[in-house]
């Protein structure tokens, strides 16, 4: 039962957001009594921190196996990116930021986590592109993949982008094409070109 509410209330939280899914919601959803729900979770805030915990876990995993599955480290990035997006459901209903702003030390401790998972992907993801000639061997591999993660943080500020005039495909799309075309080579780039020209969407 505990997997069951951890799974119904993810994808509720997703799709409508931290803040506007009440546990009655959660309960009505799963056709389950509330009390059932705090038999495993004493409160809203632990079952938040408890689906944090779950979707890192999930996205970790993913990004694992697609690390280790041998693509060349342009299309790596694009498929962490689309395995990303499937997995959060495009973050319609802007979590992370109802996250921030109503559950803010949950909030720093998914961050953290963030940070080291991506920090390790994106250093690797750099130095191997470097040693296939697909990334110039100039680049500054630590600077790089700070400011990759903390600009990917950026794009989800819905005051900055919001929502009617940047879907969050858009801006994961050309926030990628973006860091690509800052370090690619000319390997690198007919690479790129010919992956965005064999995935148009």
């Amino acid at each position: 039962m505990r997997e069951k509410i951890l799974i119904g209330a993810t994808d509720l939280f997703l799709s409508y957001g931290f803040k506007s899914v009440t546990m009655d919601d959660i309960a009505n959803t799963l056709a389950v009594s509330k009390k059932t729900i705090y038999q495993h979770f004493e409160n809203k805030t632990r079952l938040v921190e408890a689906t944090t915990e779950h979707l890192f876990h999930g996205i970790s995993h993913g990004i694992e196996q697609i690390c280790a599955s041998g693509k060349n480290p342009i299309e790596e990035i694009f498929s962490i990116k689309h395995f990303v997006a499937v997995y959060l459901k495009n973050e319609k209903a802007s979590p992370q930021y109802q996250l921030q702003k109503y559950y803010p030390k949950i909030f720093k401790k998914l961050k953290t986590q963030q940070f080291c998972v991506m920090q390790t992907c994106v250093s690797d993801n750099l130095n191997r592109g470097i040693a296939l000639g697909l990334y110039r061997d100039t680049i500054h591999v630590d600077f790089i993949s700070r400011i990759y993660y903390n600009t990917f943080q950026l794009i989800k500020d819905k005051d900055l982008f919001p929502e009617d005039k940047f879907s969050m495909k858009m801006l994961l799309n050309n926030y990628i094409e973006y860091h690509l075309r800052g370090i690619c080579t000319a390997k690198g780039l007919e690479t790129l070109h010919n992956y965005i020209n064999s995935n148009p969407s």
